[in-house]
C-alpha cells in the first residue's frame, strides 16, 4: 500500500522469509512453537488446534509470491486438515476456517462446507452453542473463548440454521465470559442446568478478550441482525474494545493478568490487531469515521510494537506464551502468533481485505 511505514514492509518481508525457512525445517509436519534461542520448532503430525494457522500462513506467502510451488505447499497442508472435520471440538473453527479461507485451493471450499455442516450438527440449541468437545480431553460440555474464532463465519455459511447457530454461539460465549471481571474464558454445564466457571484457562488469560474480539468482529460482519432479531450486544463489544483496544491498555498484554511479573503474550496482541482492523472496517462502513480511525491507529500501534520490539532476526514473533499455568512455551515463537501478525500486516498494508478471512 502506498505510504505504508517502512517498519511494516520490513516486518512483512522478514515474516515471509521465516515461513520459507520453516517449510524447509518442518517438512510434512506442522510447526507448533519454536525455541526463542535456536528457532527450532516443536512440531505435530496433524497440526493440533493450530494447523489452520500454519496453512493460512502458507497461503499468505503464496499470495505474496505468486509462486506455483508455494501455492502447492499451501494446498497440500490445507488438504491435510480434512482429518479435523470429524473431530469433536469447537476448535474446528480455528482449524478449518483459517486454513481454507485464503487462496482458493482446489477442494478448499468443499472442505470448508463439510466442516461447517459437521459443526452445525454438533450445535446444541438448548445450550446455544457448539460445545468445546472432547477431542483434546477433559469435559466435553464446556464453553471456551477459543471456541469462538473461525467457528462464527464457518457456521454462518450453512443454509438452514447456520446463521442463527453462529449468532447464538457467539452471544452465549460473550454473555458467559463477560459475566465476571476479569472475563472468565471457560465455563462448564451444571448437571441440573446452567453454567459454572471452569478453572482452566484461568481468569485473566491473555487470549480471552482477543478471541472474543475476533469472533465479535466476524459476527457483526457476517450475521448482522435482521428485522425483529437481536444483534451482537453493543455493550459487550464496547467492553471488549475498552479492555484491550483503548488508549490506556498495554499494547502487549500479560499472559496472565494476575501475574504482573510474569511473561507477556505477543500472540494475543497480534490477534487483537486483526480484530481492531476488522472493527475499523465495520465502523468506516457505518459512517463512524472517528471510531474507525481510532481502531486503525490502535492496530497500527500494536503491529509496530510487535514488528520492532518482538520480531526475531529471522522473522519470528517472539515472546508468545502458550500456557503460563503449565509453564509450557512461555516466551516462545508460536505459529498462531506468526500467522496473526502476518495477517495483520497484510491487512494493514492493504494486501488482504479485512473480511477475506
Amino acid at each position: 500500500m502506498a505510504g505504508t511505514a517502512n517498519w511494516a514492509d520490513r516486518a512483512w518481508e522478514a515474516v515471509l522469509e521465516r515461513v520459507r525457512v520453516t517449510v524447509a525445517e518442518v517438512g510434512e509436519r506442522f510447526p507448533l512453537y519454536a525455541d526463542p534461542g535456536t528457532g527450532r520448532w516443536t512440531t505435530t503430525a496433524r497440526g493440533s488446534w493450530t494447523g489452520g494457522c500454519w496453512a493460512g500462513l502458507l497461503w499468505l506467502r503464496a499470495l505474496a509470491t505468486s509462486d506455483p510451488c508455494d501455492r502447492a505447499v499451501a494446498a497440500d497442508f490445507t488438504r491435510r486438515l480434512e482429518y479435523w472435520i470429524g473431530q469433536d471440538t469447537a476448535a474446528r473453527g480455528l482449524v478449518l476456517w483459517y486454513g481454507t479461507a485464503l487462496g482458493g485451493a482446489p477442494g478448499a471450499e468443499e472442505l470448508r462446507a463439510r466442516a461447517a455442516r459437521m459443526c452445525l450438527a454438533a450445535y446444541d440449541p438448548e445450550r446455544g452453542l457448539v460445545p468445546w468437545g472432547g477431542a483434546f480431553g477433559g469435559p466435553r460440555m464446556l464453553a471456551r473463548a477459543d471456541g469462538v474464532p473461525g467457528l462464527v463465519p464457518l457456521l454462518a455459511a450453512v443454509p438452514g440454521g447456520g446463521r442463527v447457530a453462529a449468532y447464538r454461539h457467539l452471544t452465549t460465549h460473550l454473555e458467559l465470559c463477560l459475566s465476571e471481571e476479569p472475563p472468565r474464558p471457560a465455563w462448564q454445564t451444571r448437571p441440573g442446568g446452567g453454567w459454572t466457571g471452569y478453572p482452566h484457562p484461568a481468569p485473566g488469560w491473555s487470549r480471552t478478550v482477543a478471541w472474543l474480539l475476533l469472533g465479535a468482529a466476524d459476527g457483526l460482519h457476517i450475521a448482522p441482525p435482521r428485522e425483529g432479531e437481536p444483534g451482537v450486544p453493543p455493550a459487550a463489544v464496547r467492553r471488549l474494545v475498552a479492555l484491550r483496544l483503548g488508549r490506556e491498555a498495554p499494547l502487549v498484554p500479560l499472559a496472565c493478568r494476575g501475574r504482573p511479573s510474569g511473561p507477556v503474550d505477543t500472540s494475543a496482541a497480534a490477534i487483537e490487531a486483526v480484530a481492531a482492523l476488522k472493527l475499523a472496517a465495520l465502523a468506516r462502513s457505518a459512517g463512524r469515521h472517528r471510531a474507525s480511525r481510532e481502531l486503525s491507529r490502535r492496530a497500527g500501534e500494536i503491529l509496530r510494537r510487535l514488528s520492532t520490539s518482538h520480531l526475531s532476526t529471522t522473522g519470528g514473533l517472539l515472546d508468545g506464551c502458550y500456557d503460563a499455568e503449565r509453564g509450557l512455551a512461555t516466551q516462545h515463537e508460536l505459529i498462531w502468533g506468526d500467522f496473526f501478525l502476518a495477517l495483520g500486516l497484510a491487512m494493514f498494508m492493504g494486501a488482504v481485505e479485512p473480511f477475506a478471512v
